[in-house]
């Protein structure tokens, strides 16, 4: 299973950047999808994560800026940013827990990180 993200870049602060993130291999179904980020030095903090049935827990520093989703027949999630600030600035990793066929149990897996910066 691999999980490829894209989206990421440079941004002024108070703009907007769309994150994708697709699953693909040996998938039977995905449970939850999701982001964490993390800069140098801290630890890797949850961002959103999205249920199949699309309930969206987010990150107490989201504040109604960030909206999530996904499409579960493509296996994929994505993370719409807006009203970006400096401190969003970091390296963002989708996760999925996925069940590789029945009656498995899900693993988490990653994919690699794609750089946010925010700065002018």
């Amino acid at each position: 299973v691999q999980l490829q993200a894209s989206g990421g870049g440079l941004v002024q602060p108070g703009g907007s950047l769309r994150l994708s993130c697709v699953a693909s291999g040996s998938i039977f179904s995905i449970n939850a999808m999701g982001w964490y980020r993390q800069t140098p030095g801290k630890r890797r903090e949850l961002v959103a994560s999205v249920t199949t049935g699309g309930h969206v827990t987010y990150g107490d520093f989201v504040k109604g800026r960030f909206i999530s989703s996904r499409d579960n027949g493509k296996n994929m999630v994505y993370l719409q940013m807006s009203g970006l600030k400096p401190e969003d600035t970091a390296a963002y990793y989708c996760f999925a827990d996925v069940i590789t066929g029945p009656p498995g149990r899900p693993q988490e897996y990653w994919g690699q990180g794609t750089q946010v910066t925010v700065s002018s």
